[in-house]
């Protein structure tokens, strides 16, 4: 019951949700995150962090950048058809359903190297202090 509590409490917060949908479309450093949301890379952090310590997640570290993604494969029974809820709730929603558009429009695609997406990644400070970032 435990798990159950501690995924419901993560999921309490719409922003989380519209975060959890983001990362079930495709695994995402948090600078995509707060591009797709607009959003302040503090908060993408947090919410991350939160659904990961609730278990849906999976991270990784490229240099200092991490990396999120759903691996619903490992996740308990229960998270799963929390999962599968999110995804059904996001097919009508129309607010989720901006953001996976933003974030097809935000993600460095097959044809970046490496190097450009930390590129991309290392000029966020910079347009968040001039306004064109985050909230």
């Amino acid at each position: 019951m435990d798990e159950l509590v501690k995924a419901a409490k993560s999921l309490s917060d719409p922003q989380r949700v519209r975060v959890l949908n983001l990362l079930m479309q495709r695994e995402c450093c948090v600078c995509q995150v707060m591009e797709a949301l607009g959003i302040s890379e503090v908060n993408a952090s947090r919410y991350c962090h939160a659904l990961l310590d609730a278990g849906f997640l999976k991270m990784h570290k490229e240099g200092r950048w991490r990396h999120y993604r759903v691996d619903a494969a490992s996740c308990s029974p229960t998270l799963r058809a929390m999962l599968q809820s999110v995804r059904e709730a996001a097919k009508s929603d129309p607010v989720m359903i901006t953001d996976v558009q933003r974030l097809v429009l935000c993600a460095p695609g097959a044809e970046h190297t490496p190097s450009e997406h930390i590129a991309h990644c290392q000029r966020w400070p910079e347009q968040q202090r001039s306004g064109r970032g985050g909230k």
